[in-house]
């Protein structure tokens, strides 16, 4: 999978991409993920990218025909169709659903990273073929959302991580939040890790993480619970369980 990242701060972005598992993967070229630094493609002998608003208004604004000079070598590098994705508080919120999506249907992914007061509508409308958000708040650049979805998205492409498991037993895979986690000492600060990780039963671990996995999920993000289904006859016992340890209701129907 290719992924190109059009910023203002190429070097800060690409130390990044390049450090840890995806820096590996990339090295065993699984991966590609380049940083194009935008003022190369501007006809301004100042090197300059921005301008007034229209309209006025404070800030300025990315102009749209840098960016279309950038995005166009781009496509043209990639050789085959691309995605285009500007990373914008006005786009639609990223989830890990988004992140699968991405990974199963775009070969060429090009994030586009906003400075100022945005990006020209002009290049969104002719360039741009979803808009993301990492969030309801609103960041100087756009270069953190583009590297939180470059990692989401790598991450999951086959060989990047050592197993499937790695992603599939985390945190909103499957709709729930992912259990706690402990390493040595077996008791730190007088905290000692959970019995049941010691007893070598794996079947009893799994059970209880899963539990761990409901029980947080339930507490922590109540709208996330409430769309759960428990269908087997092994999801309702241990619901069952659940209910008698803890003396309270855990179907998600009957959540307010």
């Amino acid at each position: 999978m290719r992924i190109d990242i059009l910023t203002l701060f190429p070097d800060t972005v690409g130390d990044m991409m390049n450090e840890s598992i995806l820096g590996r993967a990339q090295e065993r070229e699984l991966i590609r993920i380049t940083a194009w630094q935008i003022r190369d493609y501007t006809a301004s002998k100042q090197n300059q990218v921005d301008d007034y608003p229209y309209g006025g208004g404070h800030g300025a604004v990315l102009q749209a025909d840098p960016l279309y000079r950038c995005w166009e070598a781009v496509c043209d590098e990639a050789g085959g169709p691309v995605h285009t994705v500007y990373l914008s508080p006005c786009g639609k919120t990223f989830t890990q659903k988004d992140a699968v999506r991405l990974r199963d249907s775009v070969e060429n992914l090009i994030l586009v990273c906003g400075h100022y007061e945005g990006i020209d509508q002009r290049f969104i409308d002719e360039c741009v073929d979803e808009e993301i958000s990492l969030g309801d708040f609103v960041l100087t650049g756009g270069e953190i959302p583009a590297m939180a979805v470059a990692d989401a998205v790598a991450r999951l492409v086959p060989g990047v991580l050592g197993d499937e498991a790695c992603y599939t037993d985390e945190s909103h895979w499957a709709g729930t939040l992912e259990y706690p986690q402990y390493s040595r000492p077996e008791v730190w600060h007088g905290l000692a890790v959970p019995k049941v990780l010691l007893s070598g039963n794996h079947a009893a671990v799994d059970r209880w993480r899963r539990k761990m996995s409901l029980l947080r999920t339930y507490r922590r993000r109540p709208d996330m619970y409430k769309t759960l289904r428990f269908e087997t006859k092994q999801e309702k016992k241990l619901l069952r369980e659940m209910e008698e340890e803890y003396g309270q209701s855990f179907d998600p129907q009957k959540l307010d």
